[in-house]
């Protein structure tokens, strides 16, 4: 269990009061040609359209806007397979702060580009996200940076969970929210926020099959680390954080995995039916909700779309895997 004390309510209020003179609420749509595919009345958040294309960099903003001056003359280092680096980057850039991002060998290029533009320093470090955070963690010891959990880490849950504020603010009546889950921040931020509004609402979390760490830890109670190799890289991950697992075992309502070709699949249905590009991390909310199609029926379900940055070859991988 994670000693760090979570977010409330009120966190995610003051997230809210903090970032909004940065960043513009994200559209919230309803889909006819989504509804009737899962055979419920579906809506879609979309973060795709944040700045740097996901959801993540909420949490950034909350996060960099606090730092002490210390922190900020010392510079922030962080681990990332790609959105949550941009988001660190984005707002370290946006208060003047420096930053390191360690990223895996192979990382999706189209996010290495993004990261470097934003003005970070990139660290190419290991064959995924967990080898990259080791070295990370050891060079902010070495070296002083404030390290930035990419999970644990109380103020970018805070700071994430406002795009359920937006959610519930424009459609309290909702009955499900379906939000993928990596490290889970975006998950446990989802959490806090709807059943402190109304404790009725079903969240649920989704991760990949290729990566079931977050989804095995949730039910087994306790940390299980295994496999990652998954294409979605914003789900890949292969050890839990334990702080957003505190959160997802107090009020998450279910939790399930689906298959790389049910993400595929589903980037092209959400092109199709959205005109929006989804990353695999955001295709999954669309493949569990088909998946629970029984469970959903009839109901008001709102798909969050947490990422638009899909790399040319994943989307030629997807577009040929529904041909």
């Amino acid at each position: 269990m994670s000693s760090l004390h979570p977010p409330t309510f009120q966190d995610v209020l003051a997230a809210h009061k903090r970032i909004k003179p940065y960043l513009a609420p994200t559209p919230l749509y309803h889909y006819p040609l989504l509804s009737e595919l899962v055979g419920a009345e579906v809506w879609v958040k979309h973060e795709n359209h944040q700045p740097v294309g996901a959801f993540k960099v909420r949490g950034g903003i909350n996060l960099v806007s606090q730092l002490s001056s210390e922190e900020k003359e010392k510079g922030v280092i962080t681990a990332s397979t790609g959105n949550h680096g941009q988001s660190i980057a984005y707002a370290a850039r946006l208060f003047g702060v420096s930053a390191i991002v360690g990223m895996p060998e192979g990382a999706n290029p189209g996010k290495v580009a993004a990261i470097r533009q934003l003005g970070a320093e990139i660290m190419f470090h290991g064959k995924d996200f967990d080898d990259a955070r080791q070295r990370v963690e050891e060079l902010a010891q070495q070296e002083g940076y404030r390290y930035v959990s990419s999970g644990d880490e109380p103020h970018l849950i805070a700071g994430v969970g406002t795009h359920t504020l937006e959610i519930l603010r424009e459609l309290p009546d909702a009955d499900a929210i379906i939000v993928p889950v990596g490290g889970g921040s975006g998950a446990s931020g989802a959490c806090i926020a709807a059943k402190a509004i109304d404790p009725d609402i079903q969240v649920i979390g989704v991760q990949a099959e290729k990566a079931p760490s977050a989804c095995l830890t949730w039910n087994a109670r306790e940390r299980v680390e295994t496999r990652m190799e998954t294409f979605a890289e914003g789900l890949a991950t292969r050890a839990p954080f334990m702080l957003p697992q505190s959160i997802l075992w107090e009020h998450l309502d279910h939790f399930l995995l689906v298959s790389e070709e049910e993400m595929l699949q589903c980037i092209v249905h959400f092109l199709e039916c959205t005109h929006n590009l989804a990353e695999g991390a955001a295709a999954a909310s669309l493949a569990a909700a088909l998946r629970l199609r029984d469970r959903l029926a009839g109901k008001k379900v709102v798909l969050i779309m947490t990422g638009g940055n899909l790399s040319l070859s994943n989307l030629r991988r997807a577009l040929e895997a529904s041909s």
